[in-house]
């Protein structure tokens, strides 16, 4: 092999900074990657990036970012389902949703879970299979719900608040779709159905990237918004969140243990449909878009299946 040709092969596989953004993606070879996403100039949006430089090893272990650069083809949920042990999450964490929804500002974090198949990209469709919709006199309430997503890079067991920030990977956004019929008209308070009203398959987008603590160093500090149809319908700060990232991270892991891509997505601020006097429930062809500062977006489509 040449000089000139050994040079080129080892700088293009030199080392370079820490990741920021990391996305696992589809290239123009029709290969999966894991990458640090390139921002397109003036730009947060890791949903917009179009090349990243390509990860070698493992994210929630140990990896290098290399200065080789592919092309994005196809965005996809940051990690696969079958590597993320759990959906945790957490209901009732903003006190101007609490109000809207007529309910009590709770002593302690309210958790459920969501299955993993309902984990789902930052835009593929959202499906609503025909138990949802609506049939005869029941009325489909499909409705939206933006949020911080934390995803765990390593265990923990009863640790302390001060501890959670050495247990986080980063952070990202994700769409917490949820069925209000099925959650609360078919369930009922104050016992409603959080596991039939929000566990659907590919009730669950999240992405575009996981966002380092290196780049939020702060998680409370953030703009938080749901667009419907381009028409901004929630536009809160995480600052305004009861609970705070670093307890919530704490509180689950009271007696569970928190593993290596557990994500927990940490509630929604007000605007929602559950809220409106005169709500304006999703149906198919309708384009929610999820967005959080320094982070990016999912948007996905409604779809009957």
């Amino acid at each position: 092999m040449r000089v000139s040709n050994i040079l080129t092969f080892l700088t293009s596989f030199a080392l370079v900074a820490n990741a920021d953004r990391l996305v696992r993606f589809i290239s123009t070879d029709n290969r999966e990657y894991y990458g640090d996403a390139i921002l397109p100039r003036n730009s947060t949006d890791s949903a917009h990036s179009t090349h990243a430089n390509v990860i070698r090893g493992d994210i929630l272990g140990d990896y290098t970012v290399t200065s080789q650069i592919k092309e994005i083809k196809t965005l996809l949920a940051p990690l696969p389902a079958e590597r993320v042990r759990a959906v945790r999450c957490v209901g009732l964490n903003y006190v101007a949703h609490i109000n809207e929804t007529n309910q009590t500002i709770p002593s302690f974090p309210i958790l459920f879970y969501k299955p993993i198949t309902a984990l789902n990209t930052p835009f593929d469709p959202i499906p609503v299979s025909e138990g949802y919709q609506t049939q005869g006199d029941f009325l489909s309430k499909m409705d939206y719900e933006t949020e911080l997503v934390i995803v765990i890079k390593k265990k923990a067991f009863n640790i302390t608040d001060e501890e959670a920030f050495d247990h986080i990977l980063g952070y990202t956004v994700g769409h917490d779709v949820s069925h209000r019929g099925w959650q609360i008209d078919r369930g009922g308070l104050p016992q409603p159905q959080f596991a039939m009203g929000k566990g659907a398959d590919g009730w669950a987008p999240w992405g575009p990237a996981i966002v380092t603590k290196d780049v939020v160093p702060d998680p409370q500090a953030l703009n938080i918004w749901t667009k419907v149809n381009g028409v901004t319908q929630q536009n809160s700060s995480t600052a305004n969140m009861i609970f705070p990232v670093k307890h919530l991270v704490s509180f689950f892991s009271m007696g569970t243990t928190l593993l290596p891509g557990d994500v927990i997505f940490t509630g929604t601020p007000n605007g929602v449909n559950l809220g409106k006097a005169d709500p304006d429930w999703l149906v198919e062809g309708d384009v929610v878009e999820v967005g959080l500062e320094n982070v990016g977006t999912c948007t996905n489509e409604i779809k009957y299946v």
